[in-house]
């Protein structure tokens, strides 16, 4: 009997998602037996030996060569000219970086390749990954107090007790909805751990904004006393176009850098490009890295923000 099959994925909804939908795929038309275990930026410092041994799918994550399955959306998936040259669309690897997140490229790709027709519960899950990882929010109210199971569950994952404990919502998702998922207890109790949090980081934000020069905005809550709120730049400074901020990490300090998404800049540049040269990545309107230490993020956080706002006047 073949080894089970682990499936990596992306520590964020989106990731989540992914992996219990390819799960439960390959569960159901494969008859594949399915671990979880997440990813993340820092663990790209020796992909050439990632998963070595074992076998693996990746979801929306880079790509790997070994991976048994794979599917992203991301624009800078390929960390080298090399593994592009690798890629190639088959039944069991697919990329496409126009869809807004990486479930309905699944659901897609295991229609056309494994005549696979999902239930209703994984295209609602599909449906708000589009919403959560693209920032297709009605208002910057909804992104912040937004209350229904997806919503809550994306707050949730901001306050995940434990390193494993996205692995069992993952399981949970395979076979339950999003509001059953929702309902778990603890679910509940870190949705109200996180929502404490956000008020908590809405009232901590504004002595972080470091400058504000044509509509790009820089903040430093590298502190970790200090709260984060992904949209609280844009709550409190409604004009900006860009936020480029310093925040902490388990395994460091991380750059977030993004468009206001209900204040979009005319011109500006590819996020996850721009991104990319200092190591990491993302898509046209948001990305990231991880600088190697706090100097290097608050360096890198201010060549940042003088390329957006280069951009943003043409230049």
């Amino acid at each position: 009997m073949a080894s089970p099959l682990t499936i990596h994925y992306h520590r964020d909804f989106d990731g989540m998602v992914s992996g219990a939908v390819l799960a439960a795929i390959l569960i159901d038309r494969f008859g594949e037996r399915v671990e979880w275990k997440s990813v993340n930026y820092d663990q790209r410092r020796d992909w050439e030996s990632f998963g070595a041994g074992t076998r693996f799918a990746i979801v929306d994550f880079h790509f790997h060569p070994r991976a048994e399955y794979w599917f992203d959306h991301h624009p800078t998936t390929f960390l080298t000219p090399e593994l592009r040259a690798q890629y190639a669309p088959s039944a069991r690897w697919a990329w496409d970086e126009t869809s807004p997140s990486c479930p309905p490229l699944i659901l897609r790709h295991a229609r056309q390749h494994w005549d696979y027709r999902a239930p209703e519960r994984f295209e609602e899950m599909a449906r708000w990954s589009d919403v959560i990882d693209a920032a297709r929010y009605e208002s910057v109210d909804q992104a912040i107090f937004g209350d229904t199971p997806a919503l809550r569950i994306a707050r949730a994952l901001t306050v995940a007790p434990s390193p494993d404990w996205t692995d069992q919502l993952v399981e949970a998702m395979t076979t339950a909805s999003l509001e059953q998922v929702a309902e778990r207890a603890d679910v509940e109790k870190a949705h109200q751990r996180a929502s404490r949090n956000r008020d908590k980081a809405l009232e901590q934000f504004p002595p972080t904004v470091i400058d504000k020069t044509d509509g790009v905005l820089l903040y430093d809550a590298s502190s970790s006393k200090i709260r984060r709120e992904r949209f609280a730049p844009f709550y409190h400074h409604p004009d900006v176009v860009y936020a480029v901020g310093v925040i902490p990490t388990r395994s460091g300090f991380h750059i977030t850098c993004g468009e206001n998404p209900w204040n979009p800049p005319e011109r500006g540049l590819h996020v996850g490009e721009l991104m990319e040269t200092y190591g990491g990545g993302g898509h046209r309107a948001v990305g990231g890295a991880n600088p190697p230490s706090l100097d290097d993020a608050r360096r890198v956080a201010r060549e940042v923000q003088r390329a957006l706002v280069a951009a943003t006047q043409g230049e």
